[in-house]
């Protein structure tokens, strides 16, 4: 019978079962110190191609996933919209209706470079973007808490794919991301990407005056900053002329998110997007929201959410509030339950969805 401590010696397998075990712990801290302490981040799932994930956390066939893309979309894929002063390459996934292929397209197949193509060369045996009737179009901007997502995971691929089926010609875009940069780089992004759609508008055949933007979750609430930066004409620079928002956090301040019942979780996504300390006084939360950057002269907005989810909804009640107090188009549908983002874009929200923006960005 032993009475004294038992000495666990190197080569023991108790030992090596005891050092694996703390390798592992310490493998997992160093994980989460380099990638900005984001313990608070859902998990999502399922993993998606490319080693990419989608913020609708569920394994399940909901929201956007209920749709079947039919396979005729013209996909033009990694096309550079900017390059940062460190080389950085900003890029972007165009879906085109399957109709304007010869728009885009060499006579290979290949995707022509918007740079380089003269869409008026008279020895091209198809229509040109400019001889088409100009499409609308809609900037795609996917969500994951401002920190991670990516253009191409196969729900935002189902979304760019969706709006093409549509009729839109959809720009499924990638902005940077935390903990790389903090606001306001990645709504400085998609002003960039608008701009250059306007600028390449006649290589993809849309109508520069008919730009719209569509995001959920950190997307939505992007895609909502977006409409409501600047003022005046919805037809230059930057600005769109329509938005459509899935559970957008629209507020960002203090009272949006703490007072409004949002979880620590969230609250702390919100303050490494900011890159403040606290919500109390943090001038980049009233920046970073569209409630605060409202006028009048802003494009319609469609609002959803479900009840029960991760944004509180008096962030999307309330946005529709101060929409109206401002005269300007909107619609607010909410749907029972607590799925988040595109995880609520089913064949009904995405009738109504379709409807608004063929309402505000179809011609006369």
């Amino acid at each position: 019978m032993s009475t004294g401590r038992r000495i666990i010696g190197l080569g023991s397998r108790r030992f090596l079962v005891l050092f694996v075990a703390y390798a592992s712990g310490m493998a997992v801290v160093a994980t989460a110190v380099l990638g900005g302490l984001h313990w608070n981040l859902r998990p999502v799932a399922p993993a998606q191609a490319g080693g990419t994930a989608s913020e609708v956390d569920t394994t399940a066939i909901v929201g956007i996933r209920t749709f079947t893309a039919p396979g005729d979309a013209v996909i033009d894929e990694d096309v550079v919209y900017a390059t940062q002063p460190d080389g950085t390459q900003l890029t972007l996934d165009v879906c085109s209706p399957p109709e304007e292929a010869g728009s885009t397209a060499d006579a290979d197949g290949a995707s022509a470079d918007p740079a380089t193509t003269d869409a008026t060369d008279a020895g091209s045996a198809s229509p040109t973007p400019a001889e088409a009737t100009p499409r609308p179009a809609v900037l795609s901007i996917h969500g994951g808490s401002w920190a991670r997502g990516d253009k191409g995971n196969s729900d935002w691929r189902n979304v760019c794919e969706w709006l093409a089926s549509e009729g839109f010609v959809a720009y499924s875009v990638n902005y940077r991301l935390v903990p790389a940069v903090s606001f306001p780089a990645a709504i400085e992004d998609l002003g960039r990407a608008v701009e250059w759609m306007r600028a390449n508008a006649g290589h993809y055949g849309i109508d520069p005056d008919r730009i719209g933007a569509f995001g959920g979750s950190a997307g939505g609430n992007l895609a909502s900053l977006l409409g409501a930066r600047g003022s005046g004409s919805l037809t230059d620079g930057s600005r769109v002329a329509a938005v459509a928002e899935l559970s957008g956090p629209v507020d960002l301040s203090y009272d949006g998110i703490v007072v409004a019942g949002g979880s620590s979780g969230l609250e702390r996504i919100v303050l490494d997007y900011l890159d403040c300390e606290s919500l109390l006084d943090c001038r980049a939360a009233r920046e970073a929201s569209a409630v605060r950057s409202l006028d009048r002269t802003d494009p319609p907005v469609f609002v959803g959410s479900s009840t029960e989810e991760f944004i509180p909804l008096s962030q999307s009640t309330g946005f529709a509030a101060d929409l109206d107090d401002l005269g300007i188009v909107n619609q607010l549908v909410t749907v029972p339950g607590s799925l988040h983002s595109i995880g609520i874009l089913d064949e009904a929200m995405r009738g109504h969805v379709s409807a608004f923006l063929h309402e505000h960005l179809d011609a006369d």
